[in-house]
């Protein structure tokens, strides 16, 4: 059992700021959380309307910014991630604060949970539908921190999330799990599906990069060698 516990890829921390207090549990295969995660996770697991369980998942996404929610609970739905995220955040301000600090938690949660890049695919692409919008994300787990988003979204707000915000949540993302990040918007007249396919085809492309490999455990997936700093 202690051998199994220690090939989970997952992470528990808790964020907390004079702008947003933060806990997050996420597990890259699904299945259970870690045995650390935070207490005030427990009660919130089941609340909300981005709220999933079933026998490999477990997400539960409460931000206090409804669109943000459902953005992260199609992330983890599709890249087949357990996750967990609670945060209260200076709302009474704007919606800046708590999008931001949310991506780059869950960003770091993932750095953390990954590990070592050896004996991963590295790379993944994926194009993902939402009717007539067509995204495509790539994703390369590099180690060197760096996104171009595109999504063209035309719209000052999807519900209570600032449109502003969705591509700098996907650069916070990369910057802080340290990947070289790709999302574009190929097509679409609804800013809502352009959104939402950028996020699944995201979330494809990650499982993809994060899958690992038989026969290639211990090899890290570099001409130099390395994929550390």
């Amino acid at each position: 059992m202690s051998s199994e516990k220690s090939n989970q890829r997952w992470a528990a921390f808790a964020r907390d700021t004079n702008e947003t207090k933060i806990q997050l549990a996420l597990n890259l295969d699904g299945g259970e959380f870690p045995p650390e995660t935070d207490s005030r996770l427990s009660s919130a697991i089941s609340e909300g309307h981005a709220s999933q369980s079933s026998k490999s998942q477990t997400i539960s996404v409460n931000t206090g910014i409804g669109f943000l929610d459902h953005m992260l609970h199609a992330l983890a739905k599709h890249a087949g991630w357990s996750l967990a995220l609670a945060c209260k955040g200076d709302l009474h301000i704007d919606d800046h604060h708590t999008a931001e600090d949310c991506c780059i938690a869950l960003g770091y949660a993932f750095a953390k949970s990954l590990g070592s890049a050896s004996g991963l695919a590295r790379f993944g692409s994926a194009y993902a539908p939402l009717d007539e919008a067509l995204s495509r994300a790539v994703v390369d787990l590099s180690n060197r921190p760096f996104s171009v988003i595109e999504l063209g979204l035309k719209r000052e707000k999807i519900g209570d999330l600032s449109c502003e915000m969705i591509p700098h949540c996907l650069q916070s993302f990369a910057q802080a799990a340290r990947v070289t990040l790709h999302v574009d918007c190929l097509r679409g007249d609804n800013d809502h599906h352009r959104a939402e396919s950028a996020f699944k085809a995201l979330a494809v492309a990650i499982r993809t990069a994060t899958t690992r490999i038989p026969g290639k455990e211990g090899e890290v997936p570099s001409t130099k060698g390395t994929l550390s700093v």
